[in-house]
């Protein structure tokens, strides 16, 4: 068996940057990853323009107060003239300095008519000036290839001109349940039977993580059947995902099926819960697709997914391999027997310590629901309240 770190490494170096691009506008382009730098196209701000509303002046180099006649208004959106010498400029917030002009003085600071304006205090050059450039150049640039987009990156993206943006494909996946007991919500549960509930959740998680989950299907518990499915499938997409199959009973034939079709690359990892997953290749005409089997408890498959599958989609997005990041938290909890696997057990952080919730078990999907993150316990150690274990956020363990 492998160790987490270095599995988790393993299969995500595997994952090869896709060829494959497009170009979005701006607004379509949320949450996907850059396949080109980006450069800004202007100067922003594009010319020096006003952070308050006051009065644009060349600063007096005689003590204030200072009485000047008003030559201009300038709201923002219109062009100024050049400043009168002698005078001052009516000037509101955003709108840009008038040739001649140095500083800005704040309306609060000065005493006006219609006519002129009263300045009572000493103004410095630069005075509230917001300077052309201060925040981009023109050609610097703004965003890097491989960056995730947020909403944030949007926003700078359109404030120095870039009204499109060219991104990674989005990453075309095959989603493969294996049971003979599984059927879909909404049909009766008869004896042993249980419903689907690893699709549903991998098929969101997926799709949050920027995926095209174009091949969704169900397979009973038959090798041959799931052969065919893995061959049939692997040609139109950039990775199979399964679930379930993967263990060593005598009806788990996903590892039988992957070497069959294919390579078997690595198959179980020294973690609990998580510890039948199988990474291989199912080889085609056109080369060779990844696969990565989930075992098929739920909590198991939830974990293994944001372990493996979320990096290796990242590196079919161009994106650089993250190793996992825990921080130290205080356990409110003790574990009296420990485990001969490393375990990632479901916390949830109250009253400055992490609680675990009472069930452990890989089928106790509630648990997840519960919990706001994992906490990394050792093999073979005993953890008493007060003790310091390593532990991780789930929005930290989801997001890209």
């Amino acid at each position: 068996m492998l160790d987490l770190f270095v599995a988790r490494e393993k299969i995500a170096q595997a994952a090869s940057a896709l060829a494959r691009s497009e170009t979005l506008p701006l607004s379509q382009a949320r949450g996907r990853i850059l396949a080109e730098d980006c450069l800004a196209l202007v100067d922003v701000p594009p010319a020096a323009n006003s952070a308050m509303d006051g009065y644009a002046l060349v600063a007096p180099s005689s003590p204030p107060p200072c009485t000047l006649p008003i030559s201009q208004i300038i709201a923002a959106g219109t062009p100024p003239k050049p400043l009168e010498q002698g005078t001052a400029a009516r000037i509101f917030t955003g709108a840009e300095i008038p040739p001649g002009a140095n500083a800005v003085v704040i309306q609060e600071d000065c005493d006006a008519t219609a006519e002129t304006v009263t300045v009572r205090v000493a103004v410095k050059p630069s005075e509230n000036i917001r300077q052309q450039g201060q925040d981009l150049q023109r050609g610097q640039l703004v965003a890097k290839k491989g960056e995730r987009l947020t909403a944030v990156h949007l926003g700078l993206l359109a404030s120095c001109g870039i009204s499109v943006v060219t991104v990674a494909a989005k990453p075309r996946i095959a989603l493969l349940s294996t049971g003979s007991e599984l059927i879909e919500p909404g049909q009766t549960l008869a004896p042993g039977q249980i419903y689907n509930s690893n699709q549903f959740m991998l098929a969101a998680l997926l799709e949050d993580w920027g995926c095209e989950v174009v091949f969704k299907g169900r397979v009973e518990d038959d090798l041959e059947k799931t052969r065919h499915l893995l061959s049939e499938w692997a040609e139109a997409v950039d990775l199979i995902v399964t679930s379930g199959g993967v263990s060593v009973g005598d009806a788990d034939h996903l590892k039988a099926a992957i070497s069959s079709t294919g390579e078997l690359n690595l198959w179980k990892v020294r973690l609990k819960p998580g510890k039948p997953l199988a990474f291989g290749h199912i080889h085609h005409t056109a080369g060779k697709t990844p696969v990565i089997a989930l075992p098929g408890n739920p909590v198991s498959s939830f974990v293994t997914a944001a372990l493996f599958i979320k990096p290796f989609i990242a590196g079919l997005c161009g994106q650089p391999y993250r190793p996992l990041e825990f921080r130290p938290q205080v356990s409110g909890f003790s574990i009296d027997r420990p485990n001969k696997r490393p375990e990632l057990i479901r916390v949830k952080w109250e009253n400055g310590k992490l609680q675990r919730f009472s069930n452990q078990s890989s089928g106790v999907l509630s648990s997840v629901v519960w919990a706001d993150g994992l906490a990394w316990i050792e093999a073979d150690i005993c953890v008493r309240a007060g003790d310091t274990v390593p532990y991780i956020a789930m929005s930290d363990l989801l997001s890209l």
